[in-house]
C-alpha cells in the first residue's frame, strides 16, 4: 500500500480529513464486467494515464491518497468504491455480488484499518457494492436489482442503526449501480440523467441533511462537506449521462468527467466550482469517476 506526498493546503479545509483510497489498474482491466452496454476495447496504456490524470485532480483539491495494494487476478480492481462504505468511524467491508470481485476486498480492509477505521462485513447470503450506495445527511439510498440484494442491504442498516442513519432500498434495473444513475451535489440536490433513473420520484423531497446530525456527504463516508451554490434538495435531471456522477472534493467543489459539458455548466451556474477529467476507458468500462475511490473524511 503506497500513501502518496501530501497535497497543498487546502483553503476550504473544514479540518476533517480529506484521504482518499485508489488503485491502480490492472493488466486485465479490458476484461471487466459489463451489464448495461456492449463491449467497446479499453485502452490499458491511456487507462493508466487517465487514472493518474484523475488521482492528480484529487491531490489539486487537497486530497492525500493511499494507494491500495493490487489485487490483478481481479479484472475490476480499479473500481475500489465497490468493496467499503464508509460511515463515521465504520468501513463496512461489502461483499460483492459479482463472485469474480470478492477477492478484491482482502487488502481495502488493510487500508481501512491502518487509516483508524473500526470494521463490519456484509456477510452470505447478503451482496451489496459500494456504488450502489448513496449517502446524504443521516440518510443512505441503497440500489437493489443488480450487485446489490435485500439481505446486503438490511445488514448494512443493521451496522449503521447505532448512528441514525435511515436506509432506503431503491430499485435499480436501467444501469449497473445506483450512483451510475444519481448521485448528489454539496446541498443535497441529487443529480441524475433520467432516461436511465428508475423512480426519480425517490428524491422529489430532498435529502435531509439535518437529520441525525451531522451532515454525511454523498460518497467517503465521514462529517460531510456542507457549503456549495444551489437551493438544495431535490431531484436535477441532468443533459448527459456522465453529468449524473460526481465527487465531493470539500466547499462547493466538485469532481466530475469531461464528457458532459453541459452538465458542467449546470453545476457551475449553481455556483460550484468544477474539475472535470477525462475517463472515457473507465466509461466503456461501466465506470465513472466516484467508482475510481474511497473518499474518507471521518
Amino acid at each position: 500500500m503506497t500513501d502518496t506526498a501530501p497535497a497543498p493546503a487546502d483553503p476550504a479545509s473544514t479540518g476533517e480529513r480529506h484521504l482518499a483510497l485508489v488503485r491502480r489498474p490492472g493488466p486485465r482491466l479490458a476484461d471487466g464486467l459489463i451489464t448495461h452496454i456492449d463491449r467497446q476495447p479499453a485502452d490499458a496504456e491511456l487507462a493508466v494515464r487517465q487514472w493518474e490524470a484523475y488521482v492528480d485532480a484529487l491531490h489539486a483539491n487537497g486530497w492525500r491518497t493511499v494507494e491500495v495494494a493490487p489485487a490483478d487476478e481481479c479484472a475490476d480492481a480499479v473500481f475500489v468504491e465497490d468493496t467499503v462504505v464508509v460511515h463515521g468511524d465504520l468501513a463496512v467491508l461489502t461483499r460483492p455480488g459479482a463472485p469474480s470481485r470478492r477477492a478484491e476486498v482482502d487488502a481495502v480492509e488493510q487500508a481501512v484499518v491502518e487509516a483508524g477505521y473500526r470494521v463490519a462485513r456484509i456477510e452470505e447470503p447478503g451482496t451489496l457494492e459500494g456504488g450502489d450506495v448513496l449517502k446524504f445527511g443521516s440518510t443512505v439510498w441503497v440500489g437493489l436489482g443488480g450487485r446489490s440484494n435485500e439481505e446486503g442491504m438490511r445488514q448494512l442498516a443493521a451496522h449503521l442503526e447505532p448512528a441514525g442513519v435511515q436506509v432506503v432500498g431503491v430499485p435499480v434495473s436501467r444501469v449497473l449501480h445506483l450512483k451510475s444513475g444519481v448521485t448528489a451535489l454539496p446541498d443535497g440536490t441529487v443529480v441524475g440523467f433520467e432516461p436511465l433513473v428508475d423512480d426519480p420520484s425517490v428524491w422529489s423531497g430532498g435529502a435531509d441533511p439535518t437529520r441525525g446530525g451531522d451532515k454525511t456527504d454523498e460518497d467517503g463516508g465521514g462529517h460531510g462537506d456542507g457549503g456549495g451554490g444551489g437551493d438544495g434538495g431535490g431531484f436535477l435531471p441532468v443533459p448527459e449521462e456522465s453529468g449524473a456522477h460526481v465527487v465531493l472534493l470539500g466547499g462547493d467543489r466538485v469532481l466530475m468527467a469531461a464528457d458532459a459539458p453541459r452538465s458542467a455548466q449546470l453545476f457551475r451556474d449553481r455556483g460550484y466550482a468544477v474539475t472535470e477529467v477525462d475517463i472515457s476507458e473507465f466509461t466503456k468500462l461501466e465506470g465513472c469517476v466516484t467508482c475510481l475511490s474511497v473518499r474518507l473524511r471521518g
